[in-house]
């Protein structure tokens, strides 16, 4: 099941645009230069034929001619990389992920990380830039992607990693949700202020601020 695509920010130097794909309500998210046209796409999750649309979409918001410079992929799981394949050969696109997601992403897909990613890392385009923040838990490579425009709130792409109502799924494993949890508080909700908005890797987006109060009951429930 798709829905329709969104233009979810129109900001001064990029617009951001999303679409949800297949049963699992995946968000795809783009961002687009409004000067140069660069485009970045975070997580190619599933159904090409919705992203093509969507990075035409993106390309109009551009006063250049638009290109798709990076595929940026949060974690390995299979329900976020599902088009990564078919994207990649389309378009020549280069890929980035976290540096222990990316052998599972080659196992699975076939598609090699051009760009094997760390925390702290900063992805350099024409117009944009995007923060690397390595958020250990969910998967052990985990990546959240952070846009700092320079006026407003930042964007922050948080995959399978922050939701509304807590952190991202570690199987019960105490010891995966301590990683994440601490990360989590540690490398977002420490670094950046309430206005920071939230785009997850599946359903509708939230604000640390919203978040916030509620740390502490995740701690103590354990999820």
């Amino acid at each position: 099941m798709t829905g329709t695509s969104t233009l979810l920010h129109d900001l001064a130097r990029v617009s951001i645009r999303s679409v949800a794909v297949s049963g699992h309500d995946n968000n795809v998210y783009l961002l687009t230069a409004k000067d140069s046209g660069a485009q970045v796409l975070i997580d190619a999750a599933d159904d090409l034929p919705a992203i093509r649309s969507l990075l035409a979409e993106g390309a109009a918001d551009a006063a250049g001619a638009a290109r798709l410079e990076l595929v940026a992929t949060t974690h390995q799981h299979w329900d976020h990389v599902r088009a990564l394949p078919e994207l990649v050969a389309q378009t020549g696109a280069r890929t980035a992920a976290g540096a222990e997601d990316a052998p599972a992403i080659l196992a699975e897909k076939g598609v090699a990380t051009d760009t094997v990613l760390r925390h702290g890392d900063v992805l350099e385009f024409d117009g944009f830039s995007l923060a690397c923040v390595h958020l250990r838990g969910h998967t052990p490579g985990s990546i959240a992607f952070v846009y700092a425009p320079p006026e407003g709130p930042v964007h922050i792409f948080s995959g399978d990693s922050l939701f509304p109502g807590g952190v991202g799924n570690t199987q019960k494993d105490p010891e995966r949700f301590a990683s994440l949890y601490r990360d989590v508080v540690e490398r977002l909700f420490e670094q950046y202020s309430d206005d920071a908005l939230v785009h997850p890797g599946h359903g509708a987006g939230t604000t640390l601020g919203a978040e916030r109060p509620h740390l502490d009951e995740w701690r103590e429930r354990g999820w």
